[in-house]
């Protein structure tokens, strides 16, 4: 039985580069290799978590297809329970070409695939109920889940002491807060970047953005700020932890990274100090390789990494 279960998007991405430049108009710009890896936030988190030895069951959607094949195997030979995965024949696996610019962030082109038909009905009860996280991954990236759906099910998680962690994916020029107001009571721990908590919030303030969220009653929230580290807040406690410097190879997936040291430390009882610099050290180890996980530190290696390199956590508490 796994103690964590990651439940949300699946994808099958291809990596282009990194290259040193975009191709002109009807140029042909050559490059060695471009790998097919497996990504989506689920399968993501799940890689970093089952590095870390924990035990987690991945649920979700893939097509009937050769894509699918190749992302059921992977996660198989990781070490992952794979019983939850659907394979639909309405829809193929969903896919993204994720375009690696030297010197500059990622530029994805991406097909919602079996993702779309993915709902909180295919989310079983009698399996939430042996997990001590429930992680969801991608919302707002699977149009089938209904808000007040998933509400009723993270209230059914912590009503039987399951903690409850949701990420998001928030596409532009989209307003989530109305459909996220609903969940955020239910949520333990909502953990978007910067980019997202601005749409979702409408504003660039982080500040103002974790007053909103817990305002809306999450219960933790933790905003990653790319270089700039990260902040996590409880009621008035916040938390500012810095970024690990490591060269940047490919900064795919180190955002579920980060997810995944996060929960980890949840799951040991860790301090919120502790646990941010550990998720920091596998948010910047995702960052050493190209593809969403290759890089991702084992325990011991993320241990003298943090050991190497002390990094700042400033804890302090806001008024009211």
């Amino acid at each position: 039985m796994a103690d964590v279960g990651c439940a949300g998007i699946l994808v099958a991405d291809t990596f282009c580069g990194p290259v040193a430049r975009l191709p002109r108009e009807g140029e042909l710009l050559a490059v060695d290799r471009m790998p097919m890896k497996v990504g989506g936030c689920a399968a993501n988190v799940a890689v970093g978590l089952s590095r870390q030895g924990i035990t987690v069951d991945v649920c979700g959607c893939v097509g009937d297809d050769d894509d699918a094949d190749v992302v059921l195997r992977h996660l198989k030979s990781t070490g992952l329970g794979c019983s939850q995965i659907t394979r639909v024949s309405t829809h193929p696996t969903s896919k993204t070409v994720i375009l690696l610019i030297e010197g500059q962030d990622r530029r994805f082109i991406h097909s919602f695939g079996a993702n779309a038909a993915f709902d909180v009905g295919r989310i079983r009860r009698e399996w939430i109920d042996g997990l001590k996280v429930f992680y969801l991954g991608g919302l707002f990236a699977m149009p089938a889940i209904r808000a007040r759906e998933l509400a009723e099910l993270l209230s059914y998680c912590r009503g039987r002491g399951i903690v409850t962690v949701v990420d998001v994916v928030v596409p532009n020029d989209f307003d989530g807060l109305e459909e996220l107001r609903p969940l955020l009571p239910h949520i333990d721990y909502f953990l978007p970047n910067d980019d997202e908590a601005e749409r979702l919030t409408g504003s660039k303030y982080v500040d103002r953005q974790i007053e909103t969220f817990l305002e809306l009653g999450a219960g933790t929230v933790v905003i990653t700020l790319g270089r700039n580290g990260a902040i996590a807040a409880r009621g008035n406690e916040r938390w500012k932890a810095d970024a690990y410097e490591v060269e940047c190879i490919d900064p795919s997936g180190s955002g579920d990274a980060f997810d995944a040291g996060l929960i980890a430390g949840v799951l040991r009882g860790w301090a919120m100090d502790r646990t941010l610099r550990f998720a920091a050290a596998l948010g910047a180890s995702a960052t050493t390789a190209v593809g969403t996980t290759e890089g991702i530190f084992a325990p011991d290696q993320a241990d003298a990494f943090i050991d190497g390199r002390p990094l700042d956590v400033n804890h302090y508490t806001t008024e009211g």
